[in-house]
């Protein structure tokens, strides 16, 4: 299966690769973009490896998909993001994204989302009849609250201590989108 390549305005969404294993690591060594994170910031360029195998793989076995985001005209992985996991029988999936701390507050999130979160719900991903799109933050994130809410998404609630990563328990804010209240505005990404 060839790997969906996506383009807005101003970035271009394509495979994570082997040789974006600096990026990689820059990006997920950054304990600010990591704080709110099922994983501890990166130690190691193993680390970087493993995640790229693993993104790789999960694309490979239709499990899920995770794009790198890149600025047009530039190389560079910036942030990736995606869908980390769907639900053939239930039609739905769970989004997923991060940035490089340098880009916060450029909208690049917001741009990318729009984009994968319309070639999901128009059937052109391996994911196809999606129904739902959920996304899960940790209280206290806030600027991805803001994404998520201006993509359309709704607040359903928090589920207790739903999560342990960090030798700790953490509830879940859950929010979702549904195909039927989707409507897609790129307000010119």
């Amino acid at each position: 299966m060839i790997f969906p390549t996506i383009k807005s305005k101003r970035l271009i969404l394509d495979d994570i690769r082997a040789e974006d294993k600096a990026s990689i690591f820059e990006l997920f060594s950054n304990e600010e973009v990591t704080q709110y994170y099922d994983l501890a910031a990166f130690e190691n360029m193993q680390q970087a490896e493993d995640l790229i195998s693993l993104v790789q793989s999960r694309f490979k076995d239709k499990l899920g998909i995770r794009w790198a985001i890149r600025k047009k005209g530039e190389d560079k992985l910036i942030g990736t993001c995606g869908f980390n996991s769907w639900n053939v029988a239930l039609r739905s999936t769970i989004i997923g994204y991060d940035v490089n701390r340098q880009y916060w507050g450029n909208g690049y999130i917001t741009e990318a989302l729009t984009h994968i979160i319309k070639a999901a719900f128009d059937g052109k991903l391996s994911c196809d009849n999606i129904n739902r799109i959920q996304a899960d933050t940790i209280p206290g994130n806030v600027a991805s609250e803001k994404v998520l809410l201006k993509l359309g998404f709704s607040e359903e609630g928090i589920h207790r201590q739903a999560a342990f990563w960090k030798n700790e328990y953490h509830d879940l804010k859950c929010f979702s989108l549904l195909r039927n209240e989707y409507t897609f505005n790129d307000n010119g990404c």
